[in-house]
């Protein structure tokens, strides 16, 4: 496939819904529900279901693998999830709920021609997907691949999604945005509300002094309106994150792209009609 950030772009606007279920859908919240975990409110399942891939870690490490956390907010849930539930028990619990969502949402077409090419394709791109310095993706390309195809599926665009959100934070790093400032400098350009991000835990302090460090920058003005500046940075930690995720395309090739591509619009829309992931997301799909 010839590089295509375009191309790359339009992949993971696909998987990450196909993946996000597991952080949204009821049939997960009621296995997870089932070992202990306060469903009443997302945050104990989601560091939970996230971090189970990497064994036991302490707060310290979902910290730094997840990025754009408070770490206050953390260790809340890190490493107490783990007295809950030990994280094979999440594993297995994420299983069996994604594949009770998948059920629901496409019924007798789970057995479908379609889903299993889709599948065959994705695992395709996943297992291309190098995890050198990329602990999340790692992690969940560790684990053991299920049998049934909607679940093959999933977990190849939970390593995928992971992979590209491992290589994501090289390229804020690269651009010098620690997780506050990676924030604030999003919802500058319109990705999402503030309010939208106020679900990683920053207190108005932390928000308020990393709007200052971008300002005396110049990536923001004194009124906290992004910059000429403060775009180009943007557009270029989005124009590196594609490079870094564009390697299981390229394996995969251009005309198997395409077609994945069009296999996962049905699933796609399928997820978005459920109405069950929110209409305001912190990943600025769509907007960017």
């Amino acid at each position: 496939m010839d590089h295509d950030n375009g191309r790359v772009r339009q992949m993971w606007h696909l998987l990450e819904p196909v993946h996000a279920v597991v952080y949204y859908a009821p049939e997960v919240f009621d296995e997870v529900g089932a070992l202990g975990f306060d469903t009443a409110q997302r945050w104990p399942s989601y560091f939970a279901l996230r971090a189970a891939p990497l064994g036991t870690p302490g707060a310290g490490q979902v910290a730094s693998a997840f990025y754009s956390f408070d770490p206050h907010m953390v260790a809340e849930h890190i490493p107490a999830a783990w007295d809950i539930a030990a994280p094979e028990a999440v594993l297995a619990a994420r299983e069996r709920g994604v594949d009770r969502a998948y059920r629901a949402l496409l019924g007798d077409r789970i057995v479908g021609a379609d889903l299993a090419e889709a599948a065959t394709l994705a695992r395709r791109a996943a297992e291309a997907a190098p995890t050198a310095g990329r602990p999340l993706a790692a992690a969940n390309a560790a684990l053991p691949w299920p049998k049934e195809p909607h679940l093959v599926l999933w977990h190849a665009a939970t390593i995928l999604r992971e992979h590209r959100g491992d290589g994501h934070l090289a390229a804020l790093l690269t651009a010098s945005l620690d997780p506050v400032e990676a924030l604030v400098s999003f919802a500058a350009i319109g990705a999402a509300p503030e309010e939208t991000f106020a679900s990683r835990g920053w207190g108005e302090p932390a928000w308020a002094a990393a709007r200052e460090r971008l300002i005396a920058r110049g990536l923001l003005d004194a009124d906290g309106a992004v910059t000429d500046a403060g775009r180009a940075v943007r557009a270029e930690v989005e124009r590196r994150t594609d490079d870094l995720a564009a390697a299981p395309w390229r394996a995969l090739g251009a005309d198997d792209t395409a077609r994945l591509a069009e296999l996962l619009g049905p699933l796609w829309l399928e997820v978005l009609g459920s109405g069950m992931l929110p209409s305001q997301n912190t990943l600025g799909i769509g907007k960017v």
